[in-house]
């Protein structure tokens, strides 16, 4: 999933032309996140150093791309599902989340309920993917 792979923990081999591609991608993430680090190390003078310490490993950054992700997911989601178009009314692979028992229905408004309100948008991720292991996908 989305998580796996900006975490590098992505481990399915496919064939070659996948893993090609895999490989490709993934050194763009080291790219960014080599630019992401430098920029937390140059910006941050208070925390310099306990930043370098934290984030020691600058072939891959796995530890910066673990805080990344786990401050990011829910904009990541956002920004997937951003669906002005409406190309996503009938996706299926989002389960019903506004509602609950048998009131439950689909999420509608870019895939994302509105509050007991009516009014704002929830931060509710509403798919399962985040959490299915990956032998199972």
């Amino acid at each position: 999933d989305i998580g796996d792979i900006v975490r590098g923990r992505d481990l399915y081999g496919g064939n070659n032309k996948e893993k090609n591609r895999r490989q490709q991608l993934e050194q763009k993430l080291k790219d960014i996140f080599a630019k992401i680090y430098e920029k937390l190390t140059t910006t941050s003078s208070n925390n310099k150093e306990a930043l370098q310490k934290r984030y020691k490993d600058t072939d891959n950054y796995y530890e910066l791309r673990e805080d990344w992700w786990t401050a990011n997911r829910h904009t990541v989601w956002k920004a997937i599902t951003c669906d002005d178009d409406n190309k996503l009314a009938g996706a299926s692979y989002i389960r019903q989340t506004c509602g609950s028992g048998n009131n439950a229905t689909q999420a509608s408004h870019k895939c994302r309920c509105k509050d007991k309100n009516g009014e704002h948008d929830t931060d509710q991720v509403p798919t399962y993917f985040d959490y299915v292991p990956q032998y199972l996908r």
